[in-house]
């Protein structure tokens, strides 16, 4: 990695000094809403440490990289793999948009190359998908099944790929409670990524917002996590809502709502922080800010912590850091944007989720730790949440499109800069960057791509008709400026995890398991969630995740009633049958198209800890809102009339990525298990024996040349899984 210090403060000096260094940094000193708190002191101190013994061993190890390097690139065929991760982008509207003449770039990079769907996995997912990207192996290997999964004590629904619990000990004096040691933060997913085995064979890499990557782990080159990484009050995205109506009536469940006094032009509230792990008593940590509502030509303006910071109505403010005193020196601090939704007669107030703040990060949020803090030095502050463009607040309607829009391109502003950044530094080795904005648009937009969806009714369809098919130009730019860097010599992917298709109804798999004699309740189903109506004495099987349907085993579940074995087949053999013949008479279809035993399509040491069926639905129908967490209703098909009205969650052969490649490949079926193998052995680098995957680029063999489109649905349906 090349960094052009002599154009950077010394405090960027520093901090790209700190890239070579070896190693994480434990400069977290206790944990708060289950992670740590960062001192800034400690920070300063420990960096100019690290930087001083770097600048001591910086010849020395400057000298044996470039050996290891020069070693390694002797048998590789390229310089650089460049692999757009473009989330969830549809090949089939590529192949619409391409032949409509919008996305030039889109067909410049078919013509020199390549263009086909790529098989996504079981689940067509994020999480699995990119697990298996990056690992190139299916699910039963690397451990990663679904956004949740159940707690087999608890039945409980957690997080799959990571936990973050407080140090085991802690030290009391007086009201003060000190941690002793660092938090426990694991990560769920098993396997290595193949930037690891490059790394090993000496081959750098830089990595950006690739799903799955939180916690860091340490290799050769850079790393900037992505899903999973939490916001600074632990949770995976809680957004602010202050409002001085008291009369409103809101419900929210994935933001909170906080009362603000309004007199005399100025409104008062109090930003909820952490929680104060450093005392005894516990509690969170506050922060009171003051807005003066501007009059006439003057903006308003909102008071922090003695600073004041000018609030435009219904625009973002910058990334505005706050921060939380613990005590003992030691303070906490995150980012937030606000937006100013209303002034008058009420104030309403939007603030994002307190996000990790990269400049002094209160967990490591990339490898090296400094890495995070010199891009936020060199690019400025930057959303660090793993799920950062706020879907949430949109589906509740505390804001409205325009304003998710605007926050969703600022976010991908952030990731261009860092990616064009990478493509600058990076001149020899890989280079992955994942942009979201293609998953998240599309999943709050797709009901503009059809017009008779429930979120439909009665609601405006004209003003963002075109925002998806803009996604898809603004993509296309992307990939044109991306090409117009690259040489010969470098290879260039660009590809999706999984496609897209319109969401229109719910399926509740714990309502129909309750119906239908598997899933027993304590009294009448109340429709609350976290499988609180749930009898487990009387229970076979339950439901959890987008698709996974778990049996209630003996010896395995904690209440379990169902053996294993025969009885356990039989089961799985009704639940199947019966899911089948499920029918939709408003939509005249049979939802559920196909329902698989992950005995059977999962291979691998983990196969045990998989679902036991997993649903694939035809597209249209996906799992309810309310079944993802341990919800009974009434009814087993529902309307979805939420923003949220595009989804990928169906049956994978129905929802394929798509792969670009600016070279012919050998397979006219690539899998996105196929990726990591395929830039292995670009660089020379054996491919290990446990993937799955295989080289689409092999070296033994001239590639065949292919370069077909899939205008017609015959080779879309031709996509297996694996």
């Amino acid at each position: 990695m090349k960094c052009s210090i002599r154009k950077l403060p010394i405090v960027r000096l520093i901090v790209g000094l700190l890239l070579f260094a070896s190693g994480t940094a434990d400069a977290y000193v206790g944990p708060g809403a289950g992670f740590a708190f960062v001192s800034s002191f400690f920070i300063l101190i420990f960096t100019m440490f690290l930087a001083f013994l770097t600048m001591l061993t910086w010849p020395f190890r400057l000298v044996m990289q470039r050996i290891r390097a020069r070693k390694a690139h002797v048998a590789s065929r390229v310089q650089r793999v460049v692999i757009l991760g473009l989330d969830g982008q549809d090949p089939e509207l590529t192949q619409q948009f391409m032949n409509e003449g919008l996305l030039p770039n889109f067909s410049r990079l078919k013509e020199k190359g390549t263009f086909l769907p790529l098989e996504t996995t079981l689940l067509a997912e994020s999480p699995v998908a990119w697990t298996s990207f990056q690992t190139g192996c299916n699910p039963g290997k690397h451990r990663i099944f679904d956004f949740l999964v159940p707690n087999r004590k608890s039945y409980l629904p957690e997080l799959s790929s990571a936990k973050v619990s407080p140090p085991k000990r802690t030290l009391s004096i007086g009201r003060i409670r000190i941690p002793i040691g660092k938090p426990n933060i694991q990560g769920g997913r098993k396997s290595q990524p193949f930037w690891k085995v490059l790394g090993a064979h000496g081959i750098f890499s830089t990595i950006l917002r690739v799903p799955i990557t939180f916690p860091p782990e340490k290799f050769n080159g850079v790393m900037l996590s992505a899903m999973s990484v939490p916001d600074l009050r632990g949770t995976q995205g809680t957004y602010y809502y202050f409002t001085s109506d008291p009369l409103e009536r809101i419900q929210l469940t994935s933001g909170e709502r906080f009362p603000i006094e309004f007199n005399d032009g100025t409104a008062k509230g109090v930003i909820h922080g952490p929680e104060n792990t450093l005392s005894r008593t516990g509690g969170e940590m506050h922060l009171p800010f003051e807005i003066k509502i501007g009059k006439g030509q003057l903006l308003s303006r909102i008071q922090l912590a003695g600073k004041t910071y000018p609030l435009k109505l219904k625009n973002y403010t910058p990334w505005i850091p706050l921060e939380f005193r613990a005590g003992l020196g030691i303070k906490v601090q995150g980012i937030v944007r606000f937006y100013l939704l209303e002034t008058s007669p009420h104030v309403k107030l939007y603030m994002t989720p307190i996000n990790i703040d990269p400049e002094k990060p209160a967990l490591p949020i990339s490898y090296p730790f400094t890495y995070a803090i010199y891009l936020a030095k060199t690019q400025g502050r930057y959303s660090t949440l793993g799920l950062a463009e706020d879907t949430s607040a949109l589906n509740e309607n505390v804001v409205d499109e325009d304003a998710f829009l605007a926050q969703t391109y600022l976010i991908h502003q952030e990731r261009e800069r860092m990616f064009f950044d990478a493509l600058k530094k990076t001149t020899r080795g890989a280079i992955v960057c994942v942009f979201d904005i293609t998953d998240r648009l599309q999943h709050m937009f797709f009901r503009h791509l059809d017009r008779s969806h429930p979120a439909n009714r009665g609601r405006d369809v004209t003003k963002h008709r075109d925002a998806i098919k803009k996604l898809y130009r603004d993509m296309d730019d992307l990939v044109g400026r991306t090409m117009n860097l690259l040489d010969d010599k470098t290879v260039l992917i660009v590809m999706s995890d999984h496609g897209f298709k319109t969401f229109r109804r719910g399926v509740n798999l714990n309502s129909w398991l309750h119906q239908n004699g598997f899933l027993a309740v304590k009294h009448k189903p109340t429709g609350t969630d976290m499988f609180q109506d749930v009898d487990w004495k009387n229970t076979k099987a339950y439901a959890v995740g987008f698709g996974g349907i778990y049996l209630n085993v003996v010896g395995r579940e904690a209440q379990g009633t169902v053996t294993p074995g025969e009885a356990a087949e039989s089961v799985k053999q009704e639940i199947r049958e019966g899911l089948q013949r499920l029918y939709d008479e408003k939509e005249d279809v049979y939802p559920v198209k196909s329902v698989y035993d992950s005995k059977k399509v999962y291979t691998g040491p983990y196969v045990s800890d998989a679902p036991d069926l997993i649903v694939g639905f035809r597209p249209g129908h996906r799992v309810a809102w309310g079944s993802v967490t341990g919800s009974i209703s009434d009814e087993i098909i529902e309307d979805n009339d939420r923003n949220w009205s595009g989804d990928h969650n169906f049956n994978p052969p129905d929802v394929p990525g798509m792969f670009f490649c600016n070279w012919k490949i050998a397979t006219k079926t690539p899998s996105i298990l196929d990726l990591g193998p395929t830039v292995l052995d670009l660089f020379g680098v054996p491919i290990p024996s446990y993937c799955d995957g295989k080289s689409l680029i092999p070296r033994i063999t001239k590639p065949k040349v292919i370069s077909e489109t899939f205008d017609d649905q015959s080779q879309l349906k031709q996509v297996a899984i694996r």
